[in-house]
């Protein structure tokens, strides 16, 4: 939280998530082993820091999209509702404490209960809010969206339902039974989901930070891509080799490089051959002959000329190889690493390494 290029509201929101789970999680812990004073007050008070968990994950994924401002804002009402409650749990053991004979804590334990059923229906609540931001509101995410696929997002809503599911199942058993073993395999899981959430939240949005960074300044020209030479004459392919040809093959490529198309992951020969007015056969004749490449090839040897600009500029020393590959065209981490090896001979950290 205190290192300065991380310091921004999305990562708070995202430590708060897995300190509040933590906070949760260690009171439990120190209640099952008996590491509790006998005070009344100490002994009947449980802090209910599970109900910030989905307040703080709905911050994070509204700041994280970039939406804070398009969507409603529970924050401060879930912070309030949050001193309400520790206030009334106060209130309940005091009247226990000094008005109930022999402190019978049967009412403390009830109003647990109203409060867990409570607290249960809001974190639903904010739920469905965050699933429909997420999968029915597209137009309000078509900005990240064009960065992050969010399917890492999307599986943690759908791993997270069925944590509320078994929260409302122990709820229930608990409440007729007064069994609190069921809680067990919720707190495992909502641990095991949460610190997962927090490695790929804190590192997608790190990324998705530094692709914005570099998307602008490819779009602000400031590390333009210089048109490779054309291939010498190939002595076996005479007959292709003429001046029309290699017009027509330095159209295709100044097409290429001054409308950065080479940066899109899904570009196609059919899709840039329909464009020039050129048939399938013909392109990628042209790009054969006088690139000395196969399309794909080509495709990824203008990818990583981009990728070495930025790695090899002092401006750009700070954001992630990651987001360097991505934001060049391709579409993930190992289709980066091996494509720069095979045009350069040495991985994009080693490269970098060397300015």
């Amino acid at each position: 939280m205190f290192v300065k290029k991380k310091c921004d509201r999305v990562i708070v929101f995202l430590n708060l998530t897995v300190l509040f789970i933590s906070l949760n999680n260690l009171q439990r812990w120190l209640i099952d082993n008996d590491f509790i004073s006998d005070l009344f007050l100490i002994k009947n008070f449980l802090v209910p820091w599970y109900f910030l968990i989905m307040p703080m994950f709905y911050a994070f994924t509204t700041h994280f999209l970039k939406v804070q401002d398009k969507v409603n804002d529970y924050l401060k009402i879930s912070i309030t509702i949050f001193i309400v409650e520790i206030v009334l749990h106060l209130c309940v053991i005091s009247y226990v404490y000094y008005e109930v004979p022999d402190r019978d804590i049967s009412i403390i334990l009830h109003y647990n209960t109203i409060e867990d059923i409570f607290n249960l229906f809001y974190t639903v609540f904010l739920f469905v809010n965050t699933c429909l931001l997420i999968f029915r509101r597209n137009q309000l995410i078509s900005y990240v969206l064009s960065y992050d696929d969010l399917n890492w997002i999307k599986w943690f809503i759908r791993l997270g339902l069925f944590m509320i599911i078994f929260w409302a199942v122990a709820l229930t058993i608990r409440t007729l039974t007064g069994n609190e073993d069921t809680y067990l395999f919720l707190r495992l899981g909502m641990s095991i989901l949460l610190y997962w959430m927090g490695y790929q939240g804190f590192y997608k949005y790190n990324v998705l930070r530094d692709r914005i960074v570099l998307r602008s300044s490819i779009g602000a020209n400031a590390v333009a891509l210089a048109p490779p030479n054309v291939a010498e004459q190939n002595a076996d392919d005479d007959d292709f080799f003429n001046e029309k040809h290699k017009t027509d093959f330095e159209t295709v490529r100044d097409h290429i490089i001054e409308n950065k198309l080479y940066l899109d992951p899904l570009l196609s020969m059919e899709t840039l051959a329909t464009e020039l007015g050129m048939s399938k056969s013909y392109f990628s004749k042209l790009v054969n002959s006088y690139s000395d490449y196969n399309f794909s090839d080509f495709i990824n040897s203008l990818r990583v000329e981009q990728a070495k600009q930025f790695l090899s500029n002092d401006e750009f020393s700070e954001y992630t190889i990651v987001a360097v590959g991505l934001e060049c065209g391709f579409n993930s981490k190992s289709t980066f690493y091996s494509a720069f090896k095979k045009f350069t001979s040495e991985t994009p950290s080693t490269f970098r390494d060397k300015f």
